[in-house]
């Protein structure tokens, strides 16, 4: 069998929030879907009922803690409560995959360990309105 092609390694990626980039920001930005489903099984053999669900996404995020202008603590910050939307294309360059969504921004922790990078745990914010998937032009 001969190797898959089209394999992304995930380095060199786009990630924007209203049109404004941080991926020099994030070590971490990434979709992940819950699609709820359910079972229920009769009594009879060939009884079996299956609901799927609408799909949730929510967006897990990891970046520095930069509070001064341009920084993506401080947009988060600022903007909180507010639905800010998101582009994430998983390597630069036309014809790759992106993935473009809305967020409602909430605050980074603030503060950190002596000696350490200040960075966030890994934030997740759901995703409002769902994703639409795409390529880059």
């Amino acid at each position: 069998m001969a190797a898959a092609t089209g394999a992304i390694v995930y380095k060199n990626a786009v990630f924007t929030i209203e049109e404004t980039s941080y991926a020099n920001q994030v070590r971490r930005a990434r979709l992940i879907p819950d699609t709820p489903e359910q079972s229920y099984r009769t009594l009879v053999p060939d009884g079996v009922v299956v609901d799927v669900d609408s799909t949730l996404w929510t967006l897990e995020l990891e970046g520095l803690q930069i509070w001064t202008a341009g920084g993506l603590a401080d947009f988060l910050n600022d903007n909180a409560g507010t639905a800010v939307d998101c582009l994430l294309q998983l390597a630069s360059g036309t014809g790759k995959p992106t993935a473009s969504f809305s967020i409602i921004a909430k605050p980074m922790p603030f503060g950190g360990e002596q000696g350490e990078f200040l960075n966030s745990d890994t934030m997740t914010f759901t995703v409002s309105g769902g994703v639409t998937f795409g390529t880059s032009s």
